[in-house]
């Protein structure tokens, strides 16, 4: 993949690097549980190391990630968009956190408001339309937002709402969350945006659905996933 000056003033090899962002963020570690297992391996770094690297390197990874899997997704013949929001909590104050999930359990947009009003729904609807094309399909539950945006756009009649239409919106919060309590919660909005963009395209990179192949394809798929994580921004 492209760019691979990103670590010419580091002194520690990419391949280490790689491995530090991807424990953080596709697992619910700690910092420090990072610098633990690394020292393990005999890799003798600090837990603020760690917190630098997923900030310096974390969207440069998710954006080269992101770049090859939209342009697959465009192709698909059938397209259904699942969209559901969550409300986290920064500072004792409520967000929420808009996601975006194709048919398959793809997550392809997150989106992190102060509200979940019309114009909320509306800036998180146009941003996943501009970046992942047309839609034939929205399934949604019952916030009025949705259907205000929607009728905004010209949309109204692709959308759909029904009692468990939308489990796969709903199921999709759920590695979010885990990672959420490991990390004790956000303090900024801006890091909480970050993050779950980021932790979406490392998700999306290593989900292979287990429970729905053979062994074999699984481990053929894990593999092939994990080479490619490896040659992210290499020369």
């Amino acid at each position: 993949m492209s760019n691979p000056h990103i670590f010419r003033y580091f002194k520690t090899s990419p391949e280490i690097i790689r491995l530090a962002v991807m424990m953080y963020v596709r697992y619910p570690l700690s910092l420090r549980n990072v610098e633990d297992l690394l020292h393990e391996r005999g890799i003798d770094i600090t837990h603020e190391t760690v917190r630098y690297w997923w900030n310096r390197f974390g969207m440069i990874f998710a954006a080269e990630i992101r770049r090859s899997r939209v342009q697959a997704m465009r192709n698909f013949q059938y397209r259904q968009w699942h969209l559901d929001e969550v409300f986290v909590k920064i500072n004792g104050v409520k967000h929420y956190l808009w996601r975006a999930v194709d048919h398959e359990g793809e997550v392809l947009e997150s989106f992190v408001t102060k509200r979940r009003d019309k114009k909320a729904a509306l800036k998180f609807l146009r941003k996943s339309l501009r970046r992942h094309g047309l839609v034939e399909t929205i399934v949604t539950d019952r916030l009025a937002s949705y259907g205000a945006a929607l009728k905004a756009l010209g949309a109204i009649e692709k959308r759909e709402v029904g009692r468990w239409l939308n489990n796969r919106a709903e199921n999709s919060h759920q590695p979010f969350r885990r990672r959420e309590r490991a990390m004790l919660r956000f303090r900024r909005m801006r890091s909480l945006q970050k993050f779950a963009a980021l932790h979406g395209s490392i998700h999306n990179h290593f989900n292979q659905e287990r429970a729905l192949t053979s062994r074999t394809i699984f481990k053929e798929r894990r593999t092939a996933a994990l080479t490619a994580w490896r040659q992210i921004c290499a020369a």
